[in-house]
């Protein structure tokens, strides 16, 4: 997720230079020197000095390590988290008291800016401050805000885990062409510009989802029987039993992570 975030702010018109990364990995902080021309470091309070706007991009397992005491370092910055499930509440009390956080959900998409990300901010956060939030965020995508920092769980099973649902669609569409008698690169390609023209269109119309694929099923034809297996199949239940599962892993994450 830090590399799409990086990827999509220096797309957007931010300069390297500007840029300072800690990761206790080296060969992960030499990839990213190498493929944005960033600073990288090992230390993250030498990452955070003198930083403006700091961006928590890591694992919840690793966050209450990675984040505390941090706070002293940069005590009037802003902290975007990208940290999926920690409470701000957990993340002010690793940091320090006073610390200004902003919860951000993003998905990997952002690398080629057509991201999307859920923001929420308490009533600490002026609006500067989440005028800034929403001008990183936006640079790699669309931005929308929650008002209540419990619906950023929904945010991250429907947007944040949600690439992977269509990926893992577009993986058995690809398949099946190729057990059908296409050729592997003619079934990829197929699956991946339909999915790219659905969404286009689905973006671009003013009609629900759902009026749009009636359109597109004529009774008794090819697409009609495609969908009455997928319907028999009961896909679209599990399909919200999944999205409601990443829901409850997102929560539970806090309660595992964020007692530290």
């Amino acid at each position: 997720m830090a590399g799409s975030l990086i990827g999509g702010l220096i797309s957007g018109g931010c300069r390297p230079e500007q840029f300072r990364v800690s990761d206790p990995d080296p060969q992960q902080r030499e990839r990213l020197r190498q493929r944005f021309g960033i600073q990288t470091t090992d230390s993250n309070q030498q990452a955070v000095t003198g930083a403006d706007v700091i961006v928590l991009a890591v694992k919840p397992q690793a966050a209450a390590q990675a984040l505390e005491g941090l706070g002293s370092s940069a005590p009037d910055a802003l902290y975007i988290s990208v940290i999926a499930g920690i409470r701000e509440d957990q993340l002010k009390r690793w940091l320090s008291t006073g610390a200004l956080v902003i919860r951000a959900m993003p998905n990997t998409p952002a690398l080629l800016g057509c991201g999307v990300s859920g923001l929420h901010a308490d009533q600490s956060i002026s609006a500067e401050q989440r005028e800034i939030a929403e001008n990183v965020m936006r640079s790699s995508g669309a931005v929308i805000w929650v008002e209540e920092e419990a619906l950023l769980d929904p945010v991250t099973a429907v947007s944040g885990s949600g690439p992977a649902y269509f990926f893992l669609l577009m993986e058995a569409m690809t398949r099946a062409g190729v057990e059908l008698g296409l050729a592997p690169e003619a079934a990829r390609l197929l699956t991946q510009e339909t999915a790219l023209g659905a969404a286009r269109m689905a973006l671009e119309s003013d009609d629900d989802v759902a009026d749009l694929r009636r359109r597109v099923t004529s009774p008794g034809g090819t697409t009609a029987a495609a969908l009455a297996v997928l319907q028999t199949r009961n896909v679209p239940a599990a399909i919200g039993e999944a999205v409601r599962a990443a829901c409850d892993r997102a929560g539970q994450l806090a309660d595992e992570f964020g007692q530290a």
